[in-house]
């Protein structure tokens, strides 16, 4: 049997080309661990990585000016005491709390009432006095810090703290309980009572009410 020296050589060389591009696959698909990482960026997608997340959610969470400006707007909003829900209900939606219920309707002591809600003084306890009524009852104010308004109803007056429009109860005239023939019905929940002889808080003055509040400190102590 005669042999084709070249259809051999031909073969050879034939094999030795598709050896050496089976090794070249094989190389390329073993490198492919070692020199494409997973969390790698694609560039072609700009997909981040996963070794990049960090780094994008310390970006995310740093972002000083609206932070700040949120902090700062949560501070005028809350710029007032923080109130009970129950508190809430009657001093800004005004609401009514049941009777004899209050902590300071039968109060007898010597003191100041004061706004719960921005500590402006509102009543001297020498104006207080039992109506019987179920709530604490005052036949004056202190000049300046108490505001009326028609209420809703169409029959009675609302009272509200003068700095801040906090919601106190009604006013009520010619019951003839005392001389001065009038009667604050005061929510007990709306107020604070500080004793003779300790220091009042600071009042929280309304934004653009600084001159009423003024003058209401002024009342105090005249």
């Amino acid at each position: 049997m005669t042999i084709n020296s070249k259809y051999c050589a031909s073969n050879f060389t034939n094999a030795l080309l598709v050896g050496s591009a089976l090794l070249s696959l094989g190389l390329f698909l073993g490198c492919v661990p070692s020199t494409t990482n997973a969390s790698s960026p694609n560039p072609s997608s700009g997909t981040p990585s996963t070794s990049d997340q960090p780094q994008n959610a310390q970006t995310s969470q740093k972002s000083p000016p609206s932070l700040t400006t949120t902090s700062k707007m949560s501070k005028l909003n809350m710029k007032f005491n923080e109130l009970t829900e129950k508190e809430a209900y009657v001093i800004l939606n005004k609401g009514t709390e049941r009777p004899w219920v209050g902590e300071l309707t039968d109060n007898k002591r010597k003191g100041t009432y004061i706004c719960r809600r921005c500590n402006a003084p509102l009543y001297k306890s020498d104006s207080k006095f039992d109506s019987h009524c179920g709530w604490p009852s005052f036949d004056d104010e202190i000049r300046g810090a108490v505001d009326r308004h028609p209420d809703a109803d169409g029959h009675r007056t609302e009272i509200v703290c003068a700095n801040c429009e906090g919601h106190l109860g009604h006013v009520f005239l010619n019951e003839g309980f005392t001389a001065k023939n009038t009667r604050h019905c005061v929510n007990s929940i709306s107020m604070r009572f500080i004793e003779e002889g300790k220091d009042l808080p600071a009042m929280i003055r309304a934004k653009d009410d600084d001159a009423r509040a003024q003058a209401g400190e002024k009342a105090t102590k005249e």
